[in-house]
């Protein structure tokens, strides 16, 4: 079937599905688990970041930002997801009033500029009203997207410690080695936890930062201070972020019982090659090793409530194999009360610049197929909110179709 005719397929499949919810161009719901067609993650990720998928640009008025997220939520329901993944702290900035810290510039075009209205607020009501979820989605060290402090706020908290702060690959992140920073990252985004009634606490992949060839992360005199005890400082680093999600659980649940809390790590956490216990790859970043992230850990401890592994990768894929990547977090997850959902790259479906593989429309649709043999599977969310809006060649209406004839919830 070639392009132009997949891409119709699944436009009319949609269209059907869509028109008639009680209809399924799948198989009959008796062909899969009855979990299955009840209760799935079915989730997207909105980013804020350099107003990637919202608000479209910055400095939209009030009534604007608002129409446009809500846009977003009813483009969720219309794919019958149920769960959205929305970053209201891109860079150690707010999408609510904050008492920590300031209004982020992605919304106002004005870093510390109220936008006129609360978009946390009314994203988890008009959520709700829409039987949806709403996690907030935090990055907690990174300070900004650029490396000059000058350019922050006199008030924001990284002008006024900066021995807080590293400049490193262009940006600044708050130094995770410290005590006091791991502390204040966690009150300013209990903040949001202990004010609004989100359905989760969401971090990305971003802890330490991914490498950059030729520069170090300054982290000497954090170190030489607090990495007694520790054989290396690669061992002292994974403390650090360990701490951190143990931290951040405990106050999760204390503050908000009901919430859950997940991480969406870059899905390989080490290669065989370096570890027996790792996956078949060859991947050129390891969490383990490299972003100081034991994602493996967390899940066999059970620390954290769900992850969802970044599987950015096509079936077939040399380096990293969806098909060979899947079993492995599946087999992690085994036996562990930490639910394990996968980060699907819709984004990659239907650019030019990627292989030939996210070409085809029913990519995607395969690897939720793939996942319905592993049991552990339980949901999938998608990166992210523009790209499902435009869904250039109907990948995810193919999805919607084959696989999300019925609504779901999300699994609790």
């Amino acid at each position: 079937m070639g392009r132009v005719s997949r891409r119709a397929f699944a436009v009319a499949a949609l269209s059907a599905f869509t028109a008639a919810p009680g209809a399924s161009a799948a198989p009959a719901p008796a062909a899969r688990p009855p979990r299955r067609a009840l209760t799935e993650m079915r989730g997207m990720w909105l980013a804020t970041v350099v107003n990637r998928d919202w608000p479209t640009r910055q400095g939209l008025s009030a009534s604007e930002q608002r129409a446009e997220l809500i846009r977003h939520l009813d483009t969720a329901v219309r794919y019958r997801l149920n769960t959205v993944i929305l970053q209201v702290r891109p860079a150690a900035d707010a999408l609510w009033p904050s008492a920590y810290e300031p209004w982020s510039q992605y919304l106002s075009g004005s870093q510390g500029r109220a936008p006129g209205w609360d978009p946390l607020g009314t994203a988890v009501r008009q959520a709700h009203a829409r039987g949806l979820e709403l996690h907030a989605w935090f990055n907690p060290y990174r300070a900004a997207v650029h490396d000059d402090p000058a350019r922050l706020l006199p008030s924001h908290p990284a002008r006024r410690h900066p021995e807080w702060v590293v400049r490193y690959g262009g940006k600044l992140y708050y130094n995770p080695g410290l005590p006091e920073v791991r502390a204040f990252v966690q009150d300013a985004m209990m903040d949001a936890v202990a004010k609004y009634p989100v359905d989760g606490v969401h971090f990305d992949d971003y802890f330490y930062p991914y490498p950059v060839a030729g520069q170090t992360f300054d982290d000497d005199a954090a170190y030489r201070a607090h990495g007694g005890g520790f054989s290396t400082r690669a061992a002292w680093r994974r403390d650090n972020i360990d701490r951190l999600v143990r931290e951040t659980a405990s106050r999760v649940k204390k503050i908000r019982p009901t919430a859950r809390f997940g991480i969406s790590p870059f899905g390989v956490w080490r290669n065989a090659a370096t570890d027996v216990r790792g996956s078949d790859t060859r991947a050129g970043v390891q969490t383990y090793d490299d972003l100081y992230a034991d994602t493996r850990k967390w899940v066999r401890e059970g620390w954290i409530d769900y992850i969802v592994p970044q599987l950015y990768w096509n079936i077939g894929l040399a380096a990293a194999d969806y098909a060979k990547l899947l079993p492995w977090w599946a087999e992690v997850a085994k036996g562990s009360r930490t639910k394990l959902y996968v980060g699907e790259a819709l984004y990659k479906a239907g650019d030019p610049a990627q292989p030939a593989a996210w070409q085809d429309a029913a990519e995607l649709s395969r690897h939720l197929a793939l996942a319905e043999g592993h049991p552990q599977v339980r949901g999938h969310v998608f990166f992210a909110a523009k790209d499902l809006a435009e869904d250039r060649i109907g990948a995810m209406a193919r999805v919607a179709a084959d696989h999300y004839g019925r609504p779901a919830g999300p699994p609790r």
